[in-house]
This record gives C-alpha cells, sequence and structure tokens, in this order.
C-alpha cells in the first residue's frame, strides 16, 4: 500500500483542526483561530510519524491520548485547570463520536478506511469535506451576525457590576478590534464606568491604538450587559469593559459581543 505523506498531513489537519474548532464552539472558548491552526498542523505531524513508533496496543492509546491533550494545550486559551479540563473533554468526545459514527457509517455503507489517509469518501479522504464544510459552517454563522449587527443602529444598555447599575447610549462599532486576554473590549464613558466601580482600584488595562496615538485604557469585567433594541432585549454575560480616557458620550460596544447571543 502507497500512502502519500502530503495527503495524510492534509487529511489529519483538516481533521483536527474540526474537532478543535467544534471544542472551541462548544466551550466557548475564547481562543484566536491561528491558536488552532498551530495545534492542528502539531497534531497532524504527529499522526503521520505515530505509526513508526511500532507500539503494542496499550501504548498506542496512551500516547493518542496524551498527544490530544497535548494540542488541546497549544489549541485553547485557558484561565486555568478547569477550562482546560472542559475543552480537552470536548474534544475527546467529539473525537470518539465522529470515530464511532464514521465506523458505523462507513461500514454499513462499504466505504474504505485506510491506515494514514483515513476514511474514503470517493477518492478524498472525509476529513477534508469535513472541514470545508466547517468552513462554510463558520462563514455563514460570522455572516449571521454581521448581518444581526448591520440591523441595528443606537441602542440602550444597561450594565450590572455586583450591585451596581448604569445605564446608557450605545453603538456597535466594526472598526474596533481591541481585544484584553482573548475577550473583546466594549469602552464605556468615564462617567458610565464612575457608577459601577472603583477606578483607583483597577490595574488591569490595555493599549490601544487611535489616529491620535496610543493609548492605555483601564478594563474590567461586569457581570452582565442588557443591550435593549426596543422591540427586545438580549444580555451578555461577563463582558470586557474598557474605561475611555477621553471624554465620550456614548459606549463603543464590540462587533464580537454578538458571538455569545445566539442568532
Amino acid at each position: 500500500m502507497q500512502v502519500y505523506i502530503e495527503l495524510a498531513l492534509i487529511e489529519n489537519f483538516c481533521m483536527d483542526f474540526t474537532l478543535l474548532y467544534s471544542a472551541k464552539l462548544a466551550v466557548k472558548n475564547p481562543v484566536r483561530t491561528r491558536r488552532i491552526v498551530l495545534a492542528s498542523l502539531l497534531g497532524a505531524v504527529f499522526a503521520v510519524v505515530f505509526p513508526l513508533f511500532n507500539l503494542n496496543a496499550v501504548w498506542q492509546v496512551v500516547l493518542k491520548v496524551a498527544s490530544g491533550l497535548l494540542i488541546c494545550l497549544v489549541a485553547g486559551k485557558f484561565k486555568g485547570l478547569k477550562s482546560y479540563f472542559k475543552f480537552s473533554f470536548a474534544f475527546l468526545i467529539f473525537t470518539a463520536l465522529l470515530g464511532g459514527a464514521l465506523v458505523g457509517i462507513f461500514s454499513l455503507t462499504g466505504l474504505s478506511y485506510l491506515e494514514g489517509e483515513g476514511y474514503l469518501l470517493l477518492s478524498v479522504p472525509i476529513g477534508i469535506p469535513l472541514f470545508f464544510a466547517l468552513l462554510i459552517i463558520i462563514g455563514a454563522r460570522r455572516l449571521a451576525i454581521r448581518l444581526k449587527k448591520s440591523k441595528k443602529g443606537n441602542v440602550n444598555i444597561r450594565i450590572y457590576s455586583g450591585e451596581n447599575c448604569a445605564e446608557t447610549c450605545a453603538f456597535f462599532d466594526s472598526g474596533n478590534r481591541v481585544y484584553f486576554h482573548g475577550s473583546p473590549v466594549n469602552v464605556i464613558p468615564k462617567v458610565v464606568a464612575e457608577k459601577l466601580v472603583d477606578e483607583s482600584s483597577i490595574k488591569d488595562g490595555v493599549k490601544i491604538h487611535t489616529v491620535a496615538g496610543s493609548k492605555f485604557i483601564k478594563t474590567f469585567t461586569c457581570d452582565r450587559i442588557e443591550i435593549d433594541y426596543g422591540e427586545k432585549t438580549e444580555t451578555v454575560k461577563k463582558v470586557t469593559l474598557g474605561i475611555s480616557p477621553q471624554n465620550i458620550d456614548t459606549a463603543v460596544l464590540h462587533c464580537d459581543i454578538l458571538e455569545d447571543i445566539k442568532v
């Protein structure tokens, strides 16, 4: 049997990316896509060299699980062990479910499996069409979010932090690409922040770049934000807020805050 290394790398990369991105969505991990790409490349290389180890069945299982945990560590962004275990558990569950489903489906349909190349759909390993199907889903999801955002102009928001609450007007800014520890930063006026937190006690912050130069803004996480569109109200929990160093009247919402709202 002849195995093409290039095809095996592509197929395993596509499969790992599909499973890792699915785990990201399932646990709402804030990691950027480039980290998942890096982890998928690592997993693809491991999958190609793994048969060269010539291990017995027990060590094969141990090493495969260990490699899965390693690429999860590379792929995700974690605040602690709990978030890492959630991401890894989701990845391993999706891997097991997909593997079991493929065994059943392809056994029934008579389609073939080649060691090192994977399950074949026509002449293409199935990991590749699965990968492109995921890209279509991601694209459609992002388009739906953008279309949802484009229908909304200025909105009223209520911000809750502990026992404090503040209201202000806000708008979605597609030019806001500021993140802090993987979370989108929504900028609020200083007078609004004063009703929520003691600014002097905040140490965390992020540097933003504007046409006027670079500025450091303090950030904190509120309990939730209620976005009032008039016809309905949507709630987003654990939102990162930045305190504007300039005098502004309206809060600036990050477009990706809508990622936590079902569309």
